[in-house]
């Protein structure tokens, strides 16, 4: 019995992709093992967002093949679709498999020996219009649910349309069935994941607002969250929707990209800054203890220093709790590879360490508003040095020592102080678990 070990590089939705491979592989009868592991055959899916992709998988090879000279390995996914030669350059890679057929590995390959040369598997992705349904769990407590693949939005700085081609996906009743499987395993929290989860049912008589609506009736499941919407997306139905249901929970993920209205228009866009302001003062007018999440590209072609504090400007007004900021990075055929003026590498360091400074003042100013309060948490599985962690509905990452007991349940938490790691300590409320909440007060005071 041979043993393979997955790496993955990137986003959820790649995670979700990966643990549908494993899961192929392990009903085929083979070992599943763990990266830092010998193993005889190492799958990397790749990313294709940034620069770094291509450093980031020679020296995922490289790791792979110290543990076994003499193992396969295949690169596939994003980067592999992109730049599938560069990827066969890689000494110790026997193939690469592109955005369709990175599901087929097992069908192309029987006895998963070293070959004498790179084989590469590249079709047109615009032909892969079926949907691959795929889902994976973290600390199996929350699983990553994929309902979406592929854009149609032609985003200055984006490879995604090129490396996965247009936007499908299953119908609802196929989602639901899924959602289902995952509650029928134990799951109590399901994300629903995408590469623009919002297009769901793009082309067909069903959309993203159904498939909540859908959702939020599945028998058994506790949690519901999005991981990321496009604002254009958000519609105000759904934003009121989610204020109503007992499933979704207060939590928002939402791209802006920037806050200028110039740089939103050059980077292709499909909303001004009026739309944004007026979703997330919407959520806050319903949901004001929803967590909201914003994506931010600094550096991006065009973003003058002028344009750069407009948008900083912008995001410091907003009433929002973190920032995932982005460093601009050229990527092959892009549109933003022709616009002027370019930005050197060190001022859009500079620009991404001011946004993110901001990021840390609008994370502990948010959390810091429920110290002392009481919110649901749902806890991991993870012994971290004597701790266990949850998050609470609104997003907030929360500290309790640790118990057993507590893995994969839905507690109320009293909110303590603030870490300088980035959480929060708590306190059992509950009374149903008196034992753990007394060692708790002992222990936290």
């Amino acid at each position: 019995m041979k043993k393979v070990a997955f790496e993955t590089l990137g986003c959820k939705l790649n995670f979700s992709e990966t643990s549908s491979m494993r899961r192929d592989f392990e009903n085929e009868g083979f070992e599943l093992g763990e990266f830092d592991e010998k193993a005889d055959i190492y799958v990397i899916n790749t990313c294709s967002v940034t620069m770094d992709a291509n450093s980031a998988c020679r020296k995922t090879v490289r790791q792979a093949l110290r543990r076994n000279p003499d193992a396969f390995v295949a690169v596939v996914g994003c980067y592999a679709q992109l730049e599938p030669e560069e990827i066969a350059e890689i000494e110790g890679v026997d193939v690469v498999l592109g955005a369709k057929d990175k599901f087929n590995l097992l069908d192309l390959f029987d006895n998963f020996v070293k070959q004498e040369k790179t084989i590469i598997h590249k079709s047109d992705v615009n032909e892969a219009v079926d949907f691959h349904n795929a889902f994976s769990s973290d600390d199996r407590t929350r699983a990553f649910l994929k309902v979406q693949d592929g854009c149609n939005y032609k985003c200055s700085f984006c490879t995604i349309p090129l490396a996965r081609g247009a936007s499908r996906s299953p119908k609802i009743a196929t989602v639901v069935r899924n959602a289902e499987l995952l509650v029928q395993e134990g799951f109590k929290e399901v994300i629903i994941t995408g590469v623009n989860s919002g297009d769901f049912g793009y082309g067909t008589d069903e959309d993203f607002f159904q498939l909540l609506q859908a959702l939020d009736k599945v028998e058994g499941l506790e949690r519901l969250r999005v991981s990321s919407i496009e604002p254009n997306l958000l519609h105000e139905d759904i934003i009121r929707f989610a204020a109503e249901s007992k499933k979704l929970q207060p939590h928002f993920h939402i791209p802006l990209q920037s806050g200028s209205d110039t740089m939103l228009k050059i980077m292709r866009r499909r909303y001004g800054s009026d739309l944004y302001r007026g979703r997330v003062e919407l959520i806050r007018e319903l949901m004001p203890d929803a967590s909201i999440g914003v994506d931010v590209i600094t550096g991006h072609p065009g973003e003058t220093e002028e344009l750069f504090q407009e948008s900083f400007d912008f995001i410091d007004s907003l009433d929002i709790s973190y920032l995932h900021v982005f460093t601009y990075s050229e990527r092959p055929n892009t549109h933003a590879l022709s616009l002027k003026p370019v930005i050197p590498k060190q001022e859009r360091k500079k620009r991404t360490h001011k946004l993110r400074r901001l990021s840390k003042k609008k994370r502990f100013n948010f959390d810091s508003r429920y110290v002392g309060e009481v919110r649901p948490v749902l806890f991991e599985e993870a012994n971290k040095e004597g701790f266990m962690f949850g998050w609470s509905d609104n997003y907030v990452r929360i500290a309790v020592p640790y118990s057993s007991r507590l893995i994969n349940t839905i507690q109320q938490v009293e909110i303590g102080n603030y870490s300088k790691e980035g959480f929060h300590f708590g306190k059992l409320t509950d009374n149903v678990l008196d034992e753990e909440r007394a060692i708790q007060e002992i222990l936290l005071g």
